[in-house]
């Protein structure tokens, strides 16, 4: 495939570039997401303004922000990074999958690892919801607490499910979506040119840091770094980015079962989903262990060279790769 865009640019200009296909793609997601609302909707550009500003007040509102937000992110994102790895001249494929898929179990091991991890993840996200900044930066706090309880109004506006259809809806947008979107502009594009400009380890840190950071919310940057350093090792690990997107939709999608299932009555055990505070520890202390045992496991077989003749190194695509 002949790109417009030499491969052997620098992976600084890289991400900046994946920014500025983003910007396109935000456009065009834009146009799109209006074009629909008008058609599926009936609504002008400034009843969608009105519409996303107060949604809880609209018939259309719980539609409408679902499919701006699911239109948006998968334009703006996933067509953003594809669009990026057509002008170097890559297939899809060969960008972000520069290593074949080893088993299919990999896929079964990644999203078996991220529901494991939940229980210890539970304690991540208690304590970071407690956090305190410095005095110096309380008013900073107020502001971005504040920020956070808004968000979760409207988070919990779109996560509820009071039918099956809803429900299948929100596993499209909130959990395929993202898996994908995000995975390809994170791990795809972003942490795959930051190993190549610094080193394996450092990539995966700065893109789970940046995969944290840019979902701007500080009350749970923490749980969600730790989120992006597994899924970071995995696609390391791999070479593969199913691997990555597996078990990034296994986590958006276990929480919004279990959410579903509470709001129906059918989720015992007296869990609140909504809670921010921490799991037993009769479920933690397993969940560090087993935690701990599936990477070691995931990393060993991962990494395994693929025939006696083979070694896995980093490549220049900033994955592992048979050499």
């Amino acid at each position: 495939m002949k790109g417009f865009l030499p491969r052997t640019l620098h992976p600084g200009l890289q991400i900046l570039l994946l920014l500025g296909f983003m910007l396109i793609g935000a456009c065009v997601g834009y146009a799109l997401m209006f074009a629909w609302a008008q058609w599926g909707f009936g609504l002008s550009v400034g009843q969608v303004q009105g519409v996303a500003m107060n949604p809880t007040a609209s018939p259309n509102g719980w539609g409408l922000l679902m499919m701006m937000q699911g239109v948006l992110l998968f334009v703006a994102g996933a067509g953003g990074a594809l669009a990026l790895a057509s002008a170097l001249g890559y297939g899809w494929a060969e960008y972000f999958n520069p290593r074949r898929l080893g088993a299919g179990w990999w896929l079964l091991g990644g999203a078996l690892l991220i529901v494991v991890i939940l229980p210890f993840m539970s304690v991540i996200i208690a304590w970071n919801a407690g956090a305190h900044f410095p005095g110096a930066l309380h008013d900073f706090e107020v502001w971005a607490r504040a920020s956070e309880d808004r968000a979760a109004v409207l988070t919990k506006f779109l996560t509820n499910f009071n039918s099956g259809a809803r429900f299948a809806v929100g596993v499209l947008v909130i959990a395929l979506v993202p898996a994908v979107a995000e995975e390809l502009v994170f791990r795809g594009v972003i942490q795959k040119n930051l190993v190549r400009w610094f080193s394996p380890h450092v990539g995966v840190w700065l893109g789970a840091a940046i995969f944290s950071a840019i979902h701007f919310q500080f009350f749970g940057f923490v749980p969600r770094f730790v989120l992006g350093l597994v899924l970071g090792y995995l696609y390391l690990w791999s070479g593969n980015i199913l691997v990555s997107m597996g078990a990034h939709f296994t986590q958006n999608a276990v929480q919004l079962l279990i959410l579903y299932l509470t709001q129906r009555g059918q989720f015992g055990w007296g869990f609140d989903p909504d809670s921010n505070d921490a799991l037993p520890l009769t479920l933690v202390i397993p969940s560090v262990l087993l935690t701990a045992g599936l990477l070691f496991w995931l990393y060993r077989s991962m990494t395994a060279p693929a025939a006696p003749t083979q070694m896995l190194t980093i490549g220049s695509d900033g994955v592992r790769q048979a050499g």
